[in-house]
């Protein structure tokens, strides 16, 4: 009986391993693109080439390896309007479009690459310009793909685009930054439940017939 008991408790670990191994599944390194909604960023529903930001407009990119929108990580520091085109004054038949640009943490980094300090920049654009139109004004080389994919702002990275990055080479979730949440996945939690039901039930039923 306490040999099944066993069995029954390294069953039970090995569905929580699973879980975890599920939790972080793997991501894509890449620019995401965000927009300032009050003092929160707003994952962008458009790309910076077809977005068209107003005058007075801050927008944010942010450089990380993240599986999708929910789980991609915010841009880093101040994000305010006035302080980043307080050098840049208005001019007649232009707009000013503020940008912050956080290249991410070394561990997002592609092999081989240190990422840039983050910084903000302000673009005085025409007033029908795309957030594409208002980087080329600031942060040159840009590079995209074949599929008009932003792939690297100021010339960073160097190479790769949106590629799939394996689950050992992701940073651990409890060290990602500017995340909403960072407590345990609910498939953990999930996984250590079982193994205490599994596990009480095993040690239940050798007393029993002990």
């Amino acid at each position: 009986m306490i040999r099944r008991a066993v069995l029954l408790l390294l069953a039970s670990l090995l569905l929580v391993a699973g879980a975890g191994q599920a939790a972080q599944a793997a991501g894509y390194r890449y620019w995401s693109f965000w927009e300032r909604d009050g003092d929160r960023w707003v994952y962008a529903t458009q790309g910076p080439s077809t977005a068209r930001p107003a005058d007075g407009d801050v927008q944010g990119l942010r450089f990380a390896v993240s599986e999708d929108s929910s789980d991609a990580a915010r841009p880093r520091g101040r994000a305010a309007f006035e302080t980043i085109c307080a050098r840049t004054p208005a001019k007649e038949g232009t707009k000013r479009v503020a940008l912050v640009l956080d290249f991410g943490t070394p561990a997002d980094a592609p092999e081989g690459e240190t990422p840039p300090p983050a910084r903000t920049a302000c673009a005085r654009v025409s007033p029908d310009a795309t957030t594409a139109k208002a980087l080329t004004a600031v942060a040159k080389p840009l590079r995209y793909d074949t599929n008009a994919l932003l792939c690297a702002i100021s010339g960073y990275p160097e190479q790769g685009c949106g590629e799939q990055v394996a689950q050992k080479e992701r940073k651990p979730a409890a060290e990602r930054q500017d995340r909403p949440d960072g407590g345990p996945s609910l498939g953990l939690v999930a996984g250590l439940g079982l193994v205490v039901l599994l596990g009480g039930a095993a040690i239940w039923q050798v007393r029993r017939r002990g």
